[in-house]
């Protein structure tokens, strides 16, 4: 099985998938939201932002200092060409396999089925 275009290997890792999909519902979003939507901590979503910034996929936005700064997150165009592009592709995946025909080596990759 091929790969369907779109596919974004970047993007496929849970945590940056979660946090790509949750930016795509929204303009902007503040840190803490995100943080505390996917129960992550700050360090590793910052790694995880870090590395979509790098891509072009996220842009940050730091307000104020000291105790009052606030750290805004969006997705880029280009980020947000990629989600969709890797969401078409995953579908394209599920599809493909939901219509698949059927045979012994998809009966025998069923949970139960060699109980049957």
């Amino acid at each position: 099985m091929s790969i369907p275009t779109g596919f974004d290997e970047l993007i496929h890792p849970a945590t940056r998938l979660s946090v790509v999909a949750l930016l795509a519902a929204t303009e902007w979003a503040e840190f803490a939201f995100v943080r505390d939507s996917l129960s992550l901590s700050d360090s590793a979503l910052s790694k995880q932002l870090h590395t979509l910034e790098e891509a072009g996929y996220v842009e940050i936005h730091k307000e104020g200092g000291g105790r009052k700064r606030r750290t805004r997150v969006r997705l880029t165009d280009r980020g947000r060409t990629a989600f969709e592009g890797h969401v078409a592709a995953l579908r394209a995946i599920v599809e493909g396999a939901a219509s698949a025909p059927p045979g012994p080596a998809r009966s025998e990759a069923r949970p139960g089925a060699a109980a049957r």
